[in-house]
């Protein structure tokens, strides 16, 4: 099954596509956030006119990148939007993900992928 049977969310606006038609993503990241998307839109934590009304309001606030490359930078925006707004969880509870991710990634050695478990705040498990 392509992307295309998928989920509406593969016909996001401005979606980066491959000559053959499919989402390229710039990093693994962008990837993941795209599948987990996918994921809560199939498991209908919201639907596609509420995507596509986040998404394009994200793509369109002042400062956004012209060229498109900030295009996952929104992706994840609108993802956390609706996350908030659908009560799956708190601005904090995202924004202290986000610092603990940001920490993991400054102690993680060059090369090596970047685990949620190099934060040095979270002791081992």
């Amino acid at each position: 099954m392509s992307l295309h049977e998928m989920s509406p969310l593969t016909q996001s606006p401005s979606l980066p596509r491959s000559s053959e038609g499919e989402p390229v993503f710039p990093e693994p990241w962008a990837a993941e956030a795209f599948a987990m998307t996918v994921h809560l839109h199939a498991k209908g934590l919201f639907s596609w006119s509420e995507w596509a009304e986040t998404l394009s309001a994200q793509l369109h606030k002042p400062g956004r990148a012209e060229d498109g490359s900030d295009y996952f930078d929104c992706w994840v925006a609108a993802l956390s939007d609706l996350i908030v707004d659908n009560g799956i969880a708190d601005v904090e509870t995202i924004l202290a993900l986000q610092q603990s991710w940001q920490r993991a990634a400054e102690a993680t050695p060059h090369g090596r992928p970047i685990e949620l478990g190099n934060d040095p705040s979270r002791g081992s498990s």
